[in-house]
């Protein structure tokens, strides 16, 4: 009867311990990355009140089995259902993601690297990617020598939103193309003023500026014109040849020559001269010459006559140089008549679409692919690798140890971490942005376990209150 007690005792003590796992369960059925466990029992030790015996041939005596009195129940394991993936959750989050596969985020809490699916991440102060508990994402940092490639080397911290990926490097204009149609009819193109054309572009530094072209018709013939530089002005409108003075004490303004006072258009040099007014004025009596076609319209030459082209380069003179030469294409102009009107355009680039140049970009956006690379998007059309998150895998997920926060650690059954993880694509396997991995906790299992865990833990007390029952009657011989 004593032992009796004690088994049930152990019965009681397994269910409730079985109790918790389930309550644990329950109660993160909406954490996200949360895997579930369930819990093992095993029979313990016997008391053996006969040992077995053989058949006896001699005696003619059978055998006999053991006759032994188990002495309860015990947990045998809590298993943690770690390879079973939860539900997907969309959130159009761009810092929520989710891995298609075995792998597990490598996280860093504490200068100690822990694991989880859990893939709510977000910014914190120094534009480091983080968890919701505080932990640094970890992975691959962007090589040095090719920017479009990350390291796979040891794991690090993503610092996606520091000072230096906040901004994308400006780029110098090389490549401008004037495209529309000249009309030789059109009255502006006998006139002084010209037709003016614009040529936006931008130096090294990301600075903007306009350069004016003017194209005037040629005395000599109906299908050549005159192509000429006759200022370039910066992002406020003001020459870059001329510096602007403003007396202290009167107010008045002057201007005087800048330290750029030449530039160089289609092979000639240009010197600038400025009047105290502001006034530019340069000798454009040898400028390139567009030629067409007579017959046709169609463009046949720009340049100088010797060398005739379909391009022609402006290079700006300064010390130090913020520029580049600027190759300018006039081969998409046509020649044709369109009742007196002239509509001609100047667009950043070759015809292929390089050269444009860029200035300085601002973060715009953060994307993640599904290889886990993380990539800045800015306003002058960037796009810059950052880094990569990188996935851990295990040849016994089952053995890492849950330690809170969603994350779990490595341990010996589980495996070691290599200190470096693998791409996520690696296997087969993905990233899905703005998606989260919920729990994987199955309510109507747990619920039906419940059920079961409360039968066995109130058999096992009726245990305990009829052996009570049987030692009263014991007692009670006595009266």
């Amino acid at each position: 009867m004593m032992r009796s007690l004690f088994s049930g005792v152990s019965g009681l003590k397994v269910h409730q311990t079985k109790m918790d796992v389930i309550g644990n369960n329950i109660s993160n059925v909406n954490t996200i990355g949360f895997k579930s466990s369930s819990v093992t029992f095993s029979d313990v030790l016997y008391q053996t009140t006969q040992g077995a015996t053989g058949p006896n041939a001699s005696t003619g005596t059978a055998g006999r089995n053991a006759m032994q009195i188990g002495l309860g129940a015990t947990v045998s394991a809590i298993t943690t259902s770690i390879t079973t993936s939860g539900a997907s959750q969309r959130t159009d989050n761009p810092f929520d993601v989710m891995i298609e596969g075995d792998g597990f985020f490598v996280v860093n809490s504490g200068g100690t690297n822990y694991f989880t699916k859990a893939g709510s991440f977000h910014v914190d102060a120094f534009g480091t990617l983080i968890t919701a508990s505080g932990a640094k994402v970890m992975g691959w940092q962007v090589d040095a020598n090719d920017p479009t490639k990350t390291v796979a080397s040891g794991v690090s911290p993503l610092n996606i939103m520091s000072p230096e990926n906040m901004y994308a490097n400006p780029e110098a204009t090389s490549a401008v193309y004037i495209s529309g149609n000249i009309d030789s009819k059109d009255t502006q193109l006998t006139s002084e003023t010209g037709k003016v054309v614009n040529i936006s572009f931008f130096d090294n530094m990301g600075h903007s500026y306009t350069a004016d072209l003017k194209i005037l018709q040629s005395e000599d013939a109906n299908n050549l014109y005159s192509v000429a530089v006759t200022d370039i002005k910066d992002e406020d409108g003001l020459s870059i040849f001329a510096t602007k003075i403003v007396d202290p004490e009167t107010g008045d303004v002057t201007y005087e020559p800048s330290a750029i006072n030449s530039f160089n258009f289609g092979g000639i040099e240009y010197q600038v001269d400025v009047a105290e007014d502001g006034t530019v004025t340069i000798d454009t009596t040898d400028a390139p010459l567009i030629n067409f076609n007579g017959s046709t319209g169609a463009f046949v030459s720009v340049g100088d006559g010797t060398t005739p082209g379909d391009s022609i380069s402006l290079s700006i003179n300064a010390e130090p140089n913020p520029f580049v030469p600027i190759d300018v294409d006039f081969s998409s102009l046509t020649m044709y008549s369109t009742s007196g009107t002239s509509s001609l355009e100047a667009t950043k680039g070759n015809l292929e679409g390089y050269g444009a140049g860029k200035k300085v970009g601002n973060m715009t956006g953060i994307s993640i692919d599904a290889s886990g690379k993380i990539y800045g998007k800015y306003d002058n059309g960037d796009s810059r690798l950052l880094g990569q998150i990188v996935v851990a895998t295990f040849a016994n997920p089952a053995g890492l140890e849950a330690v809170g926060n969603s994350m779990f650690a490595a341990t010996q059954n589980s495996g070691d971490f290599d200190g470096i993880g693998q791409d996520p694509t690696q296997g087969g396997g993905s990233l899905t942005t703005g998606v989260l991995e919920m729990s994987n906790v199955d309510l109507s299992a747990q619920f039906t376990d419940m059920i079961t865990t409360q039968r066995g833990f109130q058999a096992n007390s009726r245990i305990i209150t009829t052996s009570d029952s049987l030692l009263e009657e014991l007692i009670n011989l006595k009266r």
